[in-house]
């Protein structure tokens, strides 16, 4: 009795220790810091990033890369980094480590984003964009339009989200090869 105790306290202290350290591993990647640690993103999106509206804006909130490419949601977190497990290989075996790699891939890498989140949608968009708090007043004509149809619902019905409209808005978006 006295070691089945034993071993399940032990079992209990080293569960906590492993699940304390998996879960400080896992939000350590979701850094700014960390993010721009490989000159990959550093060099290319990191720097179109830093002219944008989620940088540097009047109300002087700042989005960092996991708000958008993160979910909140832990499991949906915990899926997201398996899945980024095939960026790092690419990073190790250098499929995007020059700029010329980089924009050779962009397409492809930025269509997973937008079909991703196209399927959840536009959840991150989400996380710190409502209906209920835009200002429609203080848009342009054309976005208050548009973004007042969306908020009625009447839009929503041919399965339209955020990102439909708002490619390229935090990085350069990708030219398009032309079939000539």
């Amino acid at each position: 009795m006295i070691g089945q105790g034993i071993l399940l306290t032990v079992g209990l202290i080293f569960g906590i220790i492993f699940w304390g350290g998996f879960n400080t591993a896992m939000e350590a990647t979701n850094t700014m810091g960390f993010c721009i640690s490989c000159h990959e993103m550093r060099d290319n999106v990191y720097k179109e990033y830093k002219q944008t509206v989620h940088y540097r804006n009047p109300s002087g909130v700042r989005a960092i890369c996991s708000d958008c490419h993160v979910p909140h949601d832990w499991t949906a977190k915990f899926v997201r980094k398996i899945q980024a497990s095939n960026e790092l290989w690419h990073k190790v075996v250098g499929t995007v480590d020059t700029p010329e790699k980089f924009n050779e891939h962009r397409l492809e890498m930025a269509t997973r984003v937008w079909d991703a989140m196209k399927a959840n949608d536009s959840r991150e968009c989400r996380n710190c964009h409502s209906f209920d708090a835009m200002d429609f007043e203080h848009q342009s004509t054309r976005a208050r339009e548009k973004m007042q149809v969306v908020a009625t619902g009447e839009y929503l019905g041919d399965g339209s989200t955020c990102i439909d409209c708002h490619k390229g808005i935090a990085h350069k978006k990708p030219v398009v090869p032309r079939d000539d």
